[in-house]
């Protein structure tokens, strides 16, 4: 009798690996999360966003532990969250400090509280192993409130796996293709690429000399058809998120006009389960930071770039999911930063998966 064959195991990350918790993801905008409960799905789990009295953020598990209702639904009482079902409320913590029906609060009766960070306009949050959530773990985006940058930004809710959307960062042969109208240009596909794995880090450099910019930067820059040199500095820098550094160089400056031109472009996104993730992007320069004009034309050709590529990914996930397991793949030589990424999105989501187990079944008591 013929035994069925043992599935191969996966060599790279795919959209059935499991997401990862021990990171720092964002969980909201600073500008979002207000006196108003804010609900949101974040690595499949729904959390409750609010700031207390004294404007410090919380984000707390959105199930009351009693029948399981969204504390959005709610209402603020001070710090506290009080449910609409039972009256049950909730301390910034996660511990149940009053019940009307009963004398005392249970002191069993408690949900999850996550660690939180509140950097510049970003709120991130820790949902995995708590005694991990290093600060120092989060990366670094001190240009987004920096006097010196002005920065366009958006958000895109998008049906896509993660790991798709680092891949497609990371793959900057496509730009000449789907972005043709924005940033993409034939000569820089086939630039020379350097990558370089430091750490969990996947970083690429490019080099394109002597040459004409795209549209998202000849035009913002008035630097339309003139011989630049441009230099990027693309990194996956963890699994919450893809930093992108490019620096423009004018080789021939006419008056009033600046040598270099520096843009950082910073793509943020925190799966909503495995197959729908937030997405926030932002595009920040250093010249004129006062030029709405400038800001305007960012603005809307980001959008214009962004949308491709969320169509494009939404279109791969949505052929992805007809069929029962991972698709067959080719890759070539320029898919190497991409394949680097998923080898460690793999390694980092085994090592985590090695280390949990399954919780026991949750008995039902009653007190």
């Amino acid at each position: 009798m013929l035994q069925k064959a043992a599935a191969a195991k996966p060599k790279m990350a795919n959209h059935t690996t499991p997401l990862i918790k021990d990171c720092w993801y964002v969980a909201a905008l600073s500008r979002e999360v207000t006196r108003d409960l804010l609900e949101r799905t974040l690595l499949g789990k729904t959390v409750l966003m609010y700031r207390k009295v004294d404007g410090t953020p919380v984000i707390m598990q959105n199930r009351c532990a009693h029948r399981s209702f969204p504390l959005s639904k709610g209402r603020l009482d001070g710090d506290q969250v009080v449910c609409g079902y039972h009256g049950m409320a909730y301390n910034p913590e996660g511990q149940c400090v009053h019940m009307p029906s009963l004398a005392n609060p249970p002191t069993h009766a408690r949900i999850a509280s996550y660690p939180l960070q509140e950097k510049g306009p970003l709120i991130w949050i820790w949902m995995g192993d708590a005694s991990k959530a290093d600060p120092a773990l989060i990366p670094d985006t001190s240009w987004l409130d920096a006097p010196e940058w002005t920065t366009v930004t958006g958000y895109f809710h998008m049906k896509s796996n993660y790991v798709a959307m680092h891949e497609n960062l990371l793959d900057q042969t496509h730009f000449p293709i789907l972005h043709a109208d924005t940033v993409g240009t034939p000569e820089y596909s086939r630039s020379s690429l350097e990558i370089h794995n430091e750490g969990d880090v996947v970083r690429i450099r490019r080099e394109l000399k002597n040459s004409p910019p795209p549209p998202i930067y000849g035009i913002p820059m008035k630097l339309t058809g003139r011989p630049v040199d441009r230099f990027s500095d693309s990194r996956f820098v963890s699994p919450a998120g893809h930093i992108a550094f490019a620096r423009i160089a004018n080789l021939e400056p006419r008056e009033g006009e600046h040598t270099d031109y520096r843009v950082n472009i910073t793509h943020l996104f925190t799966p909503e389960f495995q197959g729908t993730i937030h997405y926030w992007w932002f595009n920040s320069r250093d010249f004129a930071l006062d030029d709405a004009g400038a800001s305007d034309y960012l603005a809307s050709a980001s959008v214009k770039a962004y949308m491709e590529d969320v169509d494009a990914l939404t279109w791969i996930q949505e052929e992805v999911e007809k069929g029962d397991g991972p698709p067959d793949e080719l890759s070539f030589g320029p898919d190497r930063p991409g394949l680097s990424m998923r080898k460690t999105l793999l390694r980092l989501a085994e090592a985590e998966t090695a280390q949990t187990e399954e919780p026991p079944a949750v008995a039902v008591k009653m007190y």
